[in-house]
């Protein structure tokens, strides 16, 4: 049985993405001056303006104006009347401290209130989050999720290197990958849409994409005579970033994540630190997700792990390894709890990750990267 599956990606450029981008700058600032930061920070962008909101609780003292001057200088937006110019854009800053009530369950768990000796602190908040794992790339994603990451990333390569001079920040990616019997057969579709300067001929911008973009990308093996290209369809794309359409932290979950090819469970991370469960459970249920396929439990394998706020263990763990388990999931579960620390604190110390790396995470997935802490492959036993 053929189906289709589809994943987007976007560049750093899309005023989403620029949001998150913003918030993880601001989060890693304040965890290089204070490790212990309580960070929650999202951002706004519309118009010419950037609107950083948020929670902030540290003993470091940031100068966030820069910040976002700065993140917007290196994405590349430098021209206000096409997306929006980092010298004189207008950044308005709301922040204040950490709820004192969320505080209360953060600092000490229930589990010590009612007695415990472990130490540990309490989830940040209540939610479900999921990880996911599958042998079909040497990623162990999906394909379709994983090849529009990889030609969003080419897309600013190209950029960045002068190699298309006309091409601008903000972009979109959409890969439809072919399956039959569950595994990967072709690519049917590529959707791009890049912002471009005004004058750039239309028909040299869809060639050059193809050649410049797509080729290195894509493996010629999973093309052929069928696979439909769609390059900028609707023939225009001068105005991008926050001027074309406004941005906020937090809207690209899918993107983040793996494609919508395994459940979310609603949580954003851009602007999070790791005592937010929203972020570090989530990286937790994936580094576990993706060990159980590397080391041959399963072909695919997904992690719900769900927390209730101020409780340091999770409430619940679900696994599904979608009948491709070499073990059962009840036996998959057992070794997670055996191997695994899956409070707050533990997810931070196994993960290591009060460190100021979440600028790493931003874009083009937060999944799939080799140098992350939660990509690194484990023995279980």
């Amino acid at each position: 049985m053929k189906r289709l599956f589809t994943s987007e990606s976007v560049t750093e450029g899309h005023p989403d993405k620029l949001c998150d981008y913003i918030s993880d700058s601001v989060l890693d600032a304040y965890l290089t001056r204070d490790p212990y930061s309580r960070v929650a920070c999202e951002t706004v962008a519309g118009k010419g303006q950037i609107l950083v909101t948020g929670e902030i609780t540290s003993n470091a003292d940031v100068d966030i104006e820069k910040i976002v001057r700065d993140t917007i200088k290196e994405i590349g937006f430098n021209n206000a009347e096409t997306d929006i110019d980092y010298k004189t854009c207008k950044v308005l800053l709301n922040i204040s401290k950490q709820s004192q009530d969320i505080a209360l369950g953060v600092d000490k768990s229930l589990e010590q209130k009612q007695g415990s000796k472990e130490e540990s602190e309490g989830a940040g908040d209540q939610g479900m989050m999921f990880g996911f794992a599958t042998d079909e790339t040497p990623e162990y994603m999906p394909m379709p999720i994983c090849l529009a990451h990889k030609l969003a990333k080419r897309l600013a390569y190209v950029r960045k290197q002068n190699i298309l001079s006309y091409i601008r920040p903000d972009g979109k990616v959409q890969v439809t990958v072919e399956y039959e019997k569950g595994e990967p057969k072709r690519v049917d579709t590529i959707v791009v849409s890049s912002q471009h300067t005004e004058k750039v001929n239309f028909n040299r911008l869809k060639e050059e994409i193809k050649e410049y973009v797509i080729k290195p990308v894509v493996p010629k093996e999973l093309l052929d005579k069928d696979t439909k290209y769609f390059i900028n369809p609707t023939g225009r794309f001068v105005i991008g970033g926050p001027l074309g359409d406004s941005g906020l932290t937090g809207r690209k979950i899918i993107v983040d994540t793996y494609g919508g090819y395994s459940r979310h469970g609603g949580g954003a991370f851009s602007g999070k630190d790791p005592t937010k469960v929203d972020r570090s459970a989530a990286y937790m249920a994936r580094y576990i997700a993706k060990n159980i396929v590397a080391n041959g439990f399963a072909k695919k394998c997904e992690i719900q792990l769900s927390y209730a706020i101020g409780v340091a263990k999770p409430v619940s763990i679900y696994v599904d390894t979608f009948g491709t388990g070499k073990i059962s999931d009840n036996d998959i579960v057992r070794k997670i709890n055996n191997s695994f620390n899956l409070t707050p604190r533990g997810i931070i110390e196994t993960l290591d990750l009060r460190k100021p790396i979440y600028k790493k995470t931003t874009n083009y997935g937060h999944f799939g990267k080799p140098d992350l802490p939660w990509e690194q492959i484990i023995k279980l036993v």
